[in-house]
């Protein structure tokens, strides 16, 4: 039987189009299955690279999840899919704002409404808090999460945070000074995608996805650093409070709150030098005596 997969997706330096460009490259063997990718296209577009202010402006509502306007995604009856694939990005330890947009379109619930759906995400190194939203998102649009892929930056926390802020604040993603790595996913990751691919093609066709996160798993389509996670559930907190203090000042771009945008900057460089080291020391400290809590914990964040 014909089958029709719909990607959507939303990138601003590209590398998130080239890990769907490897991932549905097993799909487009079989000649029973349409692939359709649409771009979610915010209206205007965010700036690549970003200034320092515009880049920080986004934070309050990445936090909160309020959405921007996007281009209408024009799928001209095409919207009886098979399989939806969402690749997406986190921005704040949350969902980016286009993402957000997405999901809170009257056209995003009538696509997933009764729908398998493969979230397919490209992230620094700390998304688990950013995916709880995609998923509870699917869950209320009547979707059903069949699958979780996750490609992050495999580079140190500290040293990756140099690499990344150059490339999205002066759009160089190379090596820099021979220490901080180049930015983002690694060429090796990307095309291992492929694999990952061929698993859903696997479960599309024979129409069964019971099994399909499992699969995933023992393929390494999941991988959460438990002190990396620690990092996340607190800084969630924190970063809440701040984006409901900047938005009393207003709405994104606005002069009026550029004050306390710049306090967050310096706040957010504060807790990645000087407090997440010492949140990644405490959680060595205490992993002797939390081993089996902790193997539960991951085990189940690596499910759906």
């Amino acid at each position: 039987m014909p089958k029709k997969v719909l990607v959507i997706y939303f990138s601003q330096t590209g590398q998130l189009r080239e890990i769907i460009n490897a991932f549905i490259a097993p799909f487009e063997k079989f000649n029973n299955i349409t692939v359709v990718i649409k771009e979610l296209k915010p209206v205007p577009a965010f700036p690549f690279p970003w200034s320092s202010d515009s880049f920080f402006q986004a934070m309050p509502e990445s936090v909160i999840g309020i959405p921007c306007e996007i281009e209408p995604l024009a799928l001209k009856g095409e919207n009886n899919f098979d399989l939806i694939v969402i690749a997406w990005q986190p921005w704040y330890l949350s969902p980016s704002i286009p993402i957000h947009s997405f999901f809170q379109h009257e056209a995003a619930k009538k696509l997933l409404y009764g729908k398998p759906v493969v979230t397919l995400c490209g992230s620094r190194n700390m998304w688990v808090m950013a995916h709880e939203r995609v998923r509870d998102y699917i869950q209320k649009a009547g979707g059903r999460l069949v699958g979780n892929i996750v490609l992050f930056d495999r580079a140190p926390n500290l040293l990756s945070v140099i690499s990344i802020i150059r490339w999205l604040l002066y759009g160089k993603q190379k090596r820099y000074l021979g220490i901080f790595p180049p930015a983002g996913v690694s060429a090796t990751d990307i095309s291992g995608t492929a694999k990952y691919g061929r698993i859903i093609v696997e479960a599309l066709q024979k129409e069964d996805y019971s099994e399909l996160q499992p699969e995933l798993v023992k393929k390494g389509a999941v991988e959460i650093k438990p002190q990396l996670l620690m990092i996340e559930k607190r800084g969630i907190v924190f970063f809440r409070l701040w984006a409901e203090f900047i938005r009393r000042k207003g709405d994104y771009g606005s002069p009026d709150r550029l004050f306390r945008v710049r306090l967050f900057k310096y706040y957010l460089l504060f807790m990645i030098y000087l407090v997440s080291p010492f949140v990644s020391g405490l959680y060595y400290l205490v992993k002797p005596f939390r081993k089996n809590a902790i193997k539960k914990q991951l085990s189940g964040m690596q499910g759906l």
